[in-house]
């Protein structure tokens, strides 16, 4: 082997990138909101509110290092909204800072199986 081979040292990285169009909001599905962040829930409300009105709920909170997530409306009807507000928040945890602003993407594959008489 070579040296400087990163398989040398034993520790591996594995990174993902994806790359995608800027999105107007700039909101996925999920914003996990600091309690210091640089922006606050008010002011993602007022660009919700004239970017993309109605489908997106703000929800304040008073979990971990979060003040407010802000939630897709149709993720709703997929999910409750209390169990994808307690995984979002359980996950943001593990991450994030009073600092941070994140974006998440969530996708909810329902998986249903119907038996039937024959």
């Amino acid at each position: 082997m070579k040296s400087g081979n990163l398989n040398d040292s034993g520790r591996k990285a594995q990174i993902s990138i994806i790359l995608s169009e800027f999105e107007i909001p700039p909101i996925q599905d999920v914003l996990l909101i600091g309690k210091k962040a640089p922006v606050g829930p008010e002011a993602v409300q007022r660009m919700i509110d004239v970017l993309s009105p109605e489908q997106y709920e703000v929800l304040q909170v008073n979990e971990g290092p979060f003040e407010a997530v802000v939630i897709r409306n149709s993720l709703s009807r997929l999910i409750t909204r209390e169990k994808l507000l307690s995984i979002i928040l359980n996950e943001g945890c593990k991450v994030a800072s009073e600092t941070a602003v994140l974006k998440a993407q969530v996708d909810i594959v329902l998986n249903i199986n119907v038996e039937v008489d024959l």
